[in-house]
Protein backbone atom coordinates (compact mmCIF):
# COMPACT_ATOMS: atom_id res chain seq x y z
CA UNK A 1 0.00 0.00 0.00
CA UNK A 2 1.30 3.41 -0.91
CA UNK A 3 -0.59 6.48 0.28
CA UNK A 4 -3.61 4.32 1.06
CA UNK A 5 -3.74 2.70 -2.39
CA UNK A 6 -2.58 -0.74 -3.48
CA UNK A 7 0.67 -0.58 -5.46
CA UNK A 8 -0.24 -2.90 -8.29
CA UNK A 9 3.17 -2.47 -9.93
CA UNK A 10 4.72 -5.03 -7.60
CA UNK A 11 2.44 -7.65 -9.21
CA UNK A 12 3.88 -6.75 -12.62
CA UNK A 13 7.50 -7.17 -11.48
CA UNK A 14 8.31 -3.54 -10.75
CA UNK A 15 11.15 -3.13 -8.28
CA UNK A 16 10.11 -1.50 -5.04
CA UNK A 17 13.63 -1.32 -3.62
CA UNK A 18 16.92 -1.22 -5.47
CA UNK A 19 18.83 -4.49 -4.98
CA UNK A 20 22.12 -4.05 -3.19
CA UNK A 21 24.86 -3.84 -5.79
CA UNK A 22 27.19 -5.55 -3.31
CA UNK A 23 24.83 -8.54 -3.19
CA UNK A 24 24.63 -8.63 -6.98
CA UNK A 25 28.42 -8.37 -7.31
CA UNK A 26 28.87 -11.09 -4.69
CA UNK A 27 26.57 -13.42 -6.64
CA UNK A 28 28.45 -12.69 -9.88
CA UNK A 29 31.80 -13.31 -8.18
CA UNK A 30 30.53 -16.62 -6.74
CA UNK A 31 29.38 -17.82 -10.16
CA UNK A 32 32.70 -16.81 -11.75
CA UNK A 33 34.57 -18.69 -9.00
CA UNK A 34 32.41 -21.77 -9.61
CA UNK A 35 33.29 -21.71 -13.31
CA UNK A 36 37.00 -21.29 -12.52
CA UNK A 37 36.82 -24.31 -10.20
CA UNK A 38 35.46 -26.44 -13.04
CA UNK A 39 31.70 -25.94 -12.85
CA UNK A 40 29.01 -28.00 -11.16
CA UNK A 41 30.74 -31.37 -11.42
CA UNK A 42 33.95 -30.05 -9.88
CA UNK A 43 32.01 -28.41 -7.06
CA UNK A 44 30.24 -31.69 -6.39
CA UNK A 45 33.59 -33.48 -6.28
CA UNK A 46 34.90 -30.91 -3.79
CA UNK A 47 31.85 -31.47 -1.59
CA UNK A 48 32.28 -35.25 -1.77
CA UNK A 49 35.97 -34.94 -0.84
CA UNK A 50 35.06 -32.71 2.11
CA UNK A 51 32.40 -35.16 3.31
CA UNK A 52 34.91 -38.00 3.00
CA UNK A 53 37.45 -36.04 5.05
CA UNK A 54 34.85 -35.53 7.76
CA UNK A 55 33.94 -39.24 7.57
CA UNK A 56 37.56 -39.99 8.44
CA UNK A 57 37.46 -37.66 11.44
CA UNK A 58 34.23 -39.19 12.76
CA UNK A 59 35.41 -42.79 12.18
CA UNK A 60 38.62 -42.16 14.15
CA UNK A 61 36.85 -40.85 17.27
CA UNK A 62 34.57 -42.91 19.50
CA UNK A 63 33.13 -39.73 21.10
CA UNK A 64 31.97 -38.22 17.80
CA UNK A 65 29.12 -39.40 15.57
CA UNK A 66 26.61 -38.20 13.02
CA UNK A 67 23.27 -36.85 14.20
CA UNK A 68 21.67 -38.51 11.17
CA UNK A 69 22.51 -42.16 11.74
CA UNK A 70 21.34 -43.21 8.26
CA UNK A 71 23.91 -42.08 5.65
CA UNK A 72 21.11 -41.83 3.07
CA UNK A 73 19.49 -39.01 5.06
CA UNK A 74 22.73 -37.24 5.99
CA UNK A 75 23.62 -33.90 4.44
CA UNK A 76 26.96 -33.78 2.67
CA UNK A 77 27.22 -30.01 3.06
CA UNK A 78 25.94 -28.86 6.46
CA UNK A 79 26.84 -31.93 8.49
CA UNK A 80 25.48 -32.28 12.03
CA UNK A 81 27.52 -34.23 14.56
CA UNK A 82 26.87 -35.40 18.10
CA UNK A 83 29.43 -35.44 20.88
CA UNK A 84 29.00 -38.32 23.29
CA UNK A 85 27.59 -37.20 26.62
CA UNK A 86 27.71 -33.52 25.69
CA UNK A 87 25.07 -31.05 26.76
CA UNK A 88 24.68 -27.51 25.45
CA UNK A 89 27.12 -26.06 27.98
CA UNK A 90 29.83 -28.54 26.96
CA UNK A 91 29.34 -27.72 23.27
CA UNK A 92 29.50 -23.99 24.05
CA UNK A 93 32.81 -24.53 25.90
CA UNK A 94 34.20 -26.57 23.04
CA UNK A 95 33.18 -24.14 20.32
CA UNK A 96 34.33 -21.10 22.33
CA UNK A 97 37.78 -22.66 22.62
CA UNK A 98 37.89 -23.32 18.89
CA UNK A 99 36.86 -19.74 18.14
CA UNK A 100 39.46 -18.30 20.52
CA UNK A 101 42.15 -20.22 18.65
CA UNK A 102 40.76 -19.24 15.24
CA UNK A 103 40.32 -22.92 14.38
CA UNK A 104 36.56 -22.95 13.72
CA UNK A 105 33.74 -20.44 13.86
CA UNK A 106 30.01 -20.85 14.37
CA UNK A 107 30.01 -24.64 14.45
CA UNK A 108 27.68 -25.19 17.40
CA UNK A 109 24.39 -26.82 16.46
CA UNK A 110 21.36 -24.58 16.12
CA UNK A 111 19.70 -23.75 19.42
CA UNK A 112 16.59 -25.83 18.63
CA UNK A 113 18.66 -28.85 17.56
CA UNK A 114 20.23 -31.43 19.87
CA UNK A 115 23.58 -30.27 21.31
CA UNK A 116 26.34 -30.95 18.82
CA UNK A 117 28.45 -29.53 16.03
CA UNK A 118 27.69 -28.33 12.50
CA UNK A 119 30.52 -28.65 10.02
CA UNK A 120 30.27 -26.98 6.62
CA UNK A 121 31.54 -29.38 3.94
CA UNK A 122 30.26 -27.52 0.89
CA UNK A 123 32.40 -26.76 -2.14
CA UNK A 124 33.65 -23.46 -0.70
CA UNK A 125 35.88 -25.34 1.77
CA UNK A 126 39.03 -27.32 1.02
CA UNK A 127 39.24 -30.97 2.11
CA UNK A 128 42.63 -30.23 3.72
CA UNK A 129 40.93 -27.69 5.98
CA UNK A 130 38.30 -30.25 7.00
CA UNK A 131 41.05 -32.79 7.75
CA UNK A 132 42.95 -30.17 9.78
CA UNK A 133 39.88 -29.74 11.99
CA UNK A 134 40.25 -33.23 13.49
CA UNK A 135 43.14 -32.48 15.86
CA UNK A 136 41.48 -29.20 16.86
CA UNK A 137 38.30 -31.09 17.78
CA UNK A 138 40.38 -33.51 19.87
CA UNK A 139 42.02 -30.61 21.68
CA UNK A 140 38.77 -28.72 22.33
CA UNK A 141 37.01 -31.90 23.47
CA UNK A 142 39.72 -32.72 25.98
CA UNK A 143 39.98 -29.13 27.22
CA UNK A 144 36.21 -28.87 27.67
CA UNK A 145 36.20 -32.16 29.60
CA UNK A 146 38.74 -30.72 32.05
CA UNK A 147 36.51 -27.72 32.88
Amino acid sequence: MAKGALNEGVFRGETINTPSMLAVEDAIWALEWAVLEGGPNALLQRTEANAAALDGIVAARDWLDYLAADPASRSKTSVCLTVEGADGAFIRRMTALLELEGAAFDIASYRDAPPGLRIWCGATVDADDIAALGPWLDWAYSEAKED
